[in-house]
């Protein structure tokens, strides 16, 4: 597939500012500020993987949890990182695709029940804010119940969705300026990549996409590009048991980024970081750390992860 990517300084929302620095810390960043980026989820696509959980990811600063997609088990998986779901702070959605927002709610239900004591600011493509009222109506019984038994909040205070339709700021505190882009998932729309300025470092979260400006733009400069990637070489053994195996190969194609275009994505932004996450197919043991980056290093100079779950970077 040829790919042709072309330097932009600005998108047309708006992003230049996007990338320049913070202004949240100096220098001479508090232990308490600083960021971890712990991956709890890998494997891309809807289905349970043995070796993989589904895509999500966690960025710490200080003892607030910001939490970027919600695949099946997340919930599990931050308990499994050391993360209390009581820090719960804000959440993230990249877009509507049920291995990034099938635990939404769980993710919310739960960090509840361990006794969040804040409302949990949650931004995402529409229709979040239905999907919330939604989820809550469906767990009423349960929500009406520990409200009573246990002496609980009402969990709709907990809750504050943020839709977002378009590019740009979506939020800053005192510790982390999230931007988003659009990105290129069809037939999903829109789609979202993340940045976050933490006071020591940049992070970006490619959420589904295949290769795009938007993102590179995004991207430019960051420390670390967390990016799904699709491994062609399997693609399809993937597909061949699958009685839909056209229309599948045609998606993944369309709307997944191959390995080396990763690579490619990477260079054009100048991150110093790449990290292959959202791995398709992502529940094949039989490819290796080393088919990952053979088919990366060509085109990127810079430091490669493969990611693993609950790999702290």
């Amino acid at each position: 597939m040829t790919l042709s990517l072309t330097r932009r300084g600005t998108l047309a929302g708006g992003l230049g500012w996007a990338v320049s620095g913070s202004g949240l810390a100096s220098a001479k960043t508090p232990a308490t500020t600083r960021s971890r980026l712990i991956l709890l989820g890998t494997g891309g696509g809807p289905t349970p993987k043995a070796n993989r959980s589904a895509p999500a990811q966690v960025i710490m600063v200080g003892d607030r949890a910001y939490v970027i997609d919600c695949g099946d088990g997340v919930a599990r998986q931050l308990v499994m990182a050391g993360i209390s779901l009581s820090s719960l702070s804000h959440l993230f959605i990249t877009h509507h695709h049920s291995d990034h927002n099938a635990d939404y709610g769980n993710l919310l239900l739960l960090s509840w029940a361990a006794n969040l004591s804040k409302p949990v600011q949650a931004y995402g493509p529409p229709p979040l804010a239905r999907m919330t009222q939604l989820f809550l109506d469906l767990n009423e019984v349960d929500i009406r119940t520990r409200i009573a038994d246990e002496g609980r909040p009402p969990l709709a205070d907990r809750i504050v969705p943020h839709e977002i339709s378009t590019g740009g700021l979506v939020m800053q505190d005192q510790w982390v300026k999230v931007t988003a882009a659009l990105v290129d998932h069809p037939p999903i729309t829109p789609a979202f990549a993340y940045r976050f300025d933490c006071p020591d470092r940049s992070i970006v979260i490619s959420g589904d996409t295949r290769a795009s400006d938007r993102l590179i733009a995004l991207a430019r400069g960051a420390d670390v590009l967390v990016h799904e990637a699709l491994y062609l070489p399997a693609l399809e053994q993937l597909i061949a048991t699958e009685p839909n195996a056209k229309t599948l190969r045609e998606h993944l194609l369309a709307s997944h980024t191959p390995a080396a275009d990763v690579g490619r994505v990477a260079t054009e932004a100048g991150v110093k970081t790449l990290v292959l996450s959202h791995l398709v197919p992502g529940g094949n043991s039989a490819i290796k750390d080393e088919d990952w980056i053979e088919a990366v290093r060509p085109h990127f100079s810079g430091k490669i992860i493969i990611g693993r779950d609950l790999m702290e970077i």
